[in-house]
């Protein structure tokens, strides 16, 4: 079962689906959702998909938030960010995502939840 809801919000994206497609790039991620279950602030796995998402980006344009915790300034470790501060933010139930592409002024929103031990118990033993 789940354990985290998060909100997943792309906002400067050219267009609504520029910024769903790096939305939904963050909240599909396995190492993301485990991420968000261990509390883990791992950049790495919250930029990498981002990344990945297909659109082209200029990755010093990028901001990462974590609820208020400014994490990634122009797309990098933001100078004043704390992994303690990172950590406290995911540790709640409920929390934000926001990344800001600098490209645009579309915005899009979406939802996700972590990949925790029980759900991944529970759809190891489930057979159809």
């Amino acid at each position: 079962a789940a354990t985290k809801f998060i909100t997943v919000k792309v906002h400067g994206g050219r267009n609504v689906e520029e910024c769903r497609q790096v939305a939904y790039a963050i909240a599909h991620s396995p190492l993301v959702k485990t991420a968000f279950f261990a509390s883990d602030p791992n950049l790495g796995r919250i930029l990498a998909p981002i990344g990945h998402s297909g659109i082209p980006l200029d990755s010093a344009k990028v901001h990462l938030w974590i609820d208020d915790v400014l994490v990634v300034k122009h797309g990098g470790r933001n100078p004043a960010y704390r992994d303690e501060l990172g950590s406290a933010a995911m540790a709640k139930s409920e929390f934000a995502v926001r990344a800001h592409l600098n490209r645009g002024r579309a915005q899009a929103t979406v939802w996700t939840c972590d990949l925790s031990f029980d759900y991944v118990k529970i759809n190891a033993e489930y057979r159809t």
